[in-house]
């Protein structure tokens, strides 16, 4: 009897490691087939004006738009469920709509108004991508280094793996928990924002575990973003870069009311704590929407855009898990596109698919529209996740009927 349970014991534990070991070459063996999506070149649109002092206004008309069209958005958008402390159902803070370069739409709720800075979230983390852009353009960084250059203590030789690239793409391949409703023992997040983490964010998410070799599987973590904020504060040197996002991008821009938090080591928290108002959020995505030129000035790289919305490579070797993100991450931002070999539809599939866009927490919102020539800023505190994005951008986009109206 006992020769028998040892038996049955063995083989139990040996089809536990062969499953084991099948799993973990899912994630690093390359999926030649699945194809990626390139995103289309950018419009060169010829500004009439920048905004760099302040948005020109104009009526929805002017710019091929319906007013009573975007009624049925507003009425979706600032609809109120229940009373304002049961904090249930769609709760909008505000929403600026830019087009052709003009504000064409403008509306706040609970409290805010056009000069209110408001927490974007991880909204924040397409700012950090556009510094490192700053950062490749200025010559003083690759995003094929390897992170562990810029940190003292390397916890494995799988570390020594992950390049700046792989923290872009969400692939670092660290073992984080991204969940912000548990606490800070199984979530990474928490932990890294709030306790154990708080006062070094970047080393905090270099030190946790591998869950995959680099570059194989993708995963969104905030641990990344907080990574790459502290090697530019490597790179851009400790007495600039306190001032590196106010001279290098907030400033040529006109982003006049903008506040960056830092954690107690100096490192701008990139994962999730900027503040802004709605207008200076919408000149951010209006520098994407131009291919990160400014008047003229060449703020990010040659084709860091369109890098920042190409899908992420580590696609093709990621095996689809529980709670996957269905949008589809690129470089910290969020394409439209379909991967169909990963059963992966476009997420907002009544837009038209070169929109990209900035997500954060509770409803926080940039979309850049080329094709539509279009950026929409939405703030919100969804704490019920029941706001529909594409519906949103369905009531908008179905408000176009001039000129740029095409609907890809």
């Amino acid at each position: 009897m006992k020769t028998h349970m040892k038996n049955k014991y063995f083989y139990f534990s040996f089809l536990i490691i062969l499953l084991s070991l099948l799993y973990c070459k899912k994630l690093t063996v390359l999926d030649q087939g699945v194809i990626i999506p390139t995103p289309p070149d950018l419009p060169e649109f010829k500004r009439k004006y920048w905004p760099t002092d302040e948005w020109k206004s104009s009526t929805p008309e002017e710019q091929g738009m319906s007013s009573e069209a975007l009624q049925k958005m507003e009425e979706y958008a600032f609809q109120t469920t229940g009373l304002e402390s049961e904090r249930k159902g769609i709760r909008t803070d505000g929403i600026v709509i830019i087009r052709n370069g003009y504000l064409v739409y403008e509306k706040y709720a609970r409290g805010y108004s056009e000069t209110s800075p408001h927490l974007l979230w991880s909204v924040s983390k397409s700012f950090a991508n556009a510094l490192i852009g700053i950062a490749v353009r200025k010559g003083i960084l690759n995003i094929d280094d390897y992170a562990y250059k810029y940190f003292d203590i390397v916890p494995s030789e799988t570390h020594k793996k992950i390049k700046i690239r792989h923290l872009l793409n969400m692939t670092s391949g660290l073992k984080s928990e991204e969940d912000y409703e548990t606490g800070p023992l199984f979530s990474t997040v928490i932990a890294m924002l709030y306790t154990r983490g708080r006062d070094d964010m970047a080393n905090f998410g270099f030190q946790l575990p591998m869950r995959a070799e680099p570059g194989t599987f993708v995963y969104y973590s905030s641990c990344d973003t907080n990574i790459l904020m502290s090697i530019l504060k490597t790179v851009a040197e400790e007495k600039d870069y306190g001032s590196f996002p106010w001279k290098e991008l907030f400033d040529p821009i006109g982003m006049k009311n903008v506040s960056f938090e830092q954690d107690r080591s100096g490192t701008f928290i990139g994962s999730s704590y900027i503040y802004a108002t709605h207008r200076d959020t919408a000149k951010f995505g209006f520098l994407y929407l131009n291919n990160g030129v400014w008047n003229g000035q060449k703020i990010l790289p040659d084709n860091w855009v369109k890098f920042s919305r190409t899908p992420s490579e580590g696609y093709q070797t990621t095996v689809p898990y529980p709670d996957m993100e269905t949008s589809q991450y690129t470089a910290q931002w969020y394409s439209n596109f379909a991967i169909p070999d990963k059963n992966l539809s476009p997420p907002w599939p009544d837009a038209p698919s070169d929109t990209f866009a900035a997500l954060g927490h509770w409803g926080q919102i940039i979309f850049v529209i080329p094709s539509l020539d279009m950026v929409i800023v939405r703030t919100g505190d969804d704490r019920e996740k029941v706001f529909s994005k594409n519906l949103f951008l369905k009531y908008i986009v179905e408000s176009v009927t001039g000129e740029n109206g095409v609907k890809k």
